[in-house]
């Protein structure tokens, strides 16, 4: 499974996971301290399934 945050401009910021891991639910903790406030897209990968969404950080 892999998950990231990119910025709008498409420019990767933070790597959240990548390595295998088993199926189920899982919770993963993001610190976006380092980020400035807006929009950004985060993708998710896992085997041959992509899913993409939005993410707004408000500080």
């Amino acid at each position: 499974m892999r998950l990231d945050v990119y910025d709008m401009t498409g420019r990767h910021v933070a790597e959240l996971v990548n390595e295998q891991i088993n199926a189920g639910q899982h919770r993963v903790t993001f610190n976006a301290m380092n980020l400035s406030s807006g929009v950004y897209i985060y993708r998710l990968q896992a085997g041959n399934e992509i899913l993409t969404r939005k993410l707004t950080i408000i500080k």
